[in-house]
């Protein structure tokens, strides 16, 4: 276990550190201390290495993230897995705006809350939410998962694509071109294995999905006046 005091070593050592791992490194464990907020906290990751951060974070953690594992004992600032490409980041507590924005893959678990724009522009990420989950997320939702064990705020997947959204409890209001769809079996057992990944103990048969209605694929010249 390689250990970092953030608070007395500062951000780019620490960064510098991890980057410097490949996928032959035996310094596979990090634990980050006295993380303090502070913001841009193990980005750009691309070995398969294991990071505990012990307290919150603020901006962009786990951005741009691949093959690691980063896992944050506390809660996270906006843009949390940003742009991930693969690997798993979990927030124990609350993700503040937009997190997994731009994600093209891996997986974010978030086991509180998730604030405004959660999984905006997703391009293939898994996001798995134990809580609830702001207004406009996955907007724009190219392709990938959202999984909302709570509630879901106003606009839930506005002008969406190809992702998949699955949520439990109550939804505010769609957005443009997203409506409820049938769950079928596939989705059910794409859902199971979501939830496992995701460490939650709810059951497939407790949630709708939905997704896009594909009335905002193709231009019409009615909607130009």
């Amino acid at each position: 276990m390689q250990t970092y005091d953030l608070e007395a070593d500062g951000l780019r050592g620490l960064n510098a550190a991890l980057h410097a791992q490949s996928s032959e490194t035996n310094q596979t464990h990090w634990e980050i201390v006295n993380p303090r907020g502070s913001h841009a906290i193990a980005v750009g990751l691309d070995a398969p290495i294991e990071v505990n951060v012990k307290g919150s974070t603020g901006y962009y953690c786990g951005g741009m993230n691949k093959q690691a594992t980063v896992h944050v004992y506390g809660s996270a600032g906006p843009g949390v897995a940003e742009n991930m490409m693969s690997g798993t980041v979990v927030i124990d507590g609350d993700a503040s705006q937009y997190a997994g924005a731009t994600g093209n893959g891996g997986t974010l678990v978030i086991k509180g809350n998730a604030s405004s724009r959660c999984g905006i522009s997703m391009k293939g990420i898994d996001i798995v939410v134990h809580g609830n989950v702001g207004h406009m997320s996955a907007f724009m939702g190219q392709s990938g998962n959202l999984v909302v064990c709570g509630d879901a705020g106003e606009a839930l997947g506005d002008s969406i694509y190809e992702a998949r959204l699955f949520v439990r409890g109550s939804v505010k209001s769609l957005g443009a071109d997203c409506v409820e769809k049938e769950m079928r079996p596939e989705h059910l057992d794409l859902l199971r294995d979501l939830l496992e990944r995701g460490g939650c103990d709810a059951k497939p048969e407790e949630f709708k999905r939905y997704g896009s209605a594909r009335q905002l694929y193709n231009f019409k010249v009615d909607n130009a006046y």
